[in-house]
């Protein structure tokens, strides 16, 4: 699987970085999932190769702005880009009259259903070989992280096992190697009992804003992929006597160690911290904080990259 981040900045926007929103592509590079949808997010995609026709569902995290304002402008032009398949959004219950509102008031009529569903009570959903669940998280209003699991796109197929059972070479290999359930001597074919997966399933975990990391727990348990936000640097947050909701850069990191994370990828900065320093701050305080608690492979989310989860298990960003 692939990430590419459309904002990485938290709150409001700076010069170089965009409020949240994450893009989650399917090993095939085509279809993706959209978490969080801050505003200008319908701008950032004009400047990547995603298409909101081959979009497959949004996530939301929570119901603060920076997190959500960019839906009603990003599912009209989903609308006006000739999309016609139902969408799925999962969002807290509280933003399902708003977008309905917004598009309603500003006589927006989508050519496609949406599909909502409340994140407080979402139990999974599944497109073909990628499985989203939720975890809960802590924030100032209720928030929650969401797990991409992807199984191998490409499996081969186990030829001993269907000579095995007498099956032989012929028309009927090809449609289990692309899939598909066969009728053979009056029974049918699972395929998935003729598949080998040719690496391990790929899982990702993608938070919305939250100050407890350990919150993960298991679930975050050698997880192939972390995304969290890392929105201060812990001196700031001594000063200021408050976390306001998020977490620092040693926090999670500290997390991430322990829990033997493999990747991880920090996110959410705040305006303060900016690319070649300045009166607030640089990043590059973020990336030391975290790199004295981590071991593992740290990356600082920039808008517009792309990431690349590949066969090794290392996360390496891409053209």
């Amino acid at each position: 699987m692939d990430l590419q981040f459309l904002g990485t900045s938290s709150g409001v926007p700076t010069k170089a970085r965009n409020v949240s929103a994450t893009a989650v592509i399917e090993t095939s590079g085509k279809g993706w999932y959209l978490v969080d949808c801050g505003e200008g997010t319908q701008h950032q995609l004009l400047h990547s190769p995603l298409s909101l026709r081959d979009l497959r569902a949004i996530f939301i995290t929570h119901v603060h702005g920076d997190h959500c304002f960019g839906l009603p402008g990003l599912l009209a032009s989903a609308g006006m880009s000739g999309r016609q398949e139902p969408l799925p959004l999962v969002v807290p219950h509280a933003l399902q009259a708003w977008v309905r509102q917004s598009l309603a008031v500003s006589e927006s009529y989508l050519p496609f259903e949406l599909q909502f569903a409340d994140i407080e009570s979402f139990a999974g959903m599944s497109f073909d070989n990628v499985q989203v669940g939720a975890l809960t998280l802590s924030h100032r209003v209720p928030s929650w992280g969401y797990v991409f699991e992807e199984s191998d796109p490409q499996p081969r197929l186990d030829t001993d096992r269907l000579r095995a059972d007498g099956i032989a070479p012929g028309p009927l290999w090809g449609q289990l190697a692309h899939g598909q359930a066969v009728e053979y001597q009056g029974r049918v074919l699972d395929p998935r009992q003729y598949l080998l997966a040719t690496r391990a399933v790929q899982r990702i975990i993608v938070c919305g804003d939250n100050d407890r990391p350990e919150l993960l727990g298991e679930l975050a348990r050698d997880v192939d992929v972390l995304v969290h936000e890392a929105t201060f640097t812990q001196p700031v947050i001594e000063r200021a006597q408050g976390s306001f909701g998020h977490s620092t850069a040693a926090a999670v990191a500290r997390f991430a160690e322990m829990a033997g994370v493999r990747n991880l990828v920090l996110t959410h900065f705040s305006a303060r911290y900016q690319d070649k320093g300045g009166r607030g701050g640089s990043i590059e305080e973020v990336r030391e904080e975290a790199r004295a608690h981590y071991r593992g492979h740290l990356t600082l989310a920039r808008d517009l990259r792309r990431y690349r989860l590949g066969r090794d298990g290392v996360l390496v960003e891409v053209d």
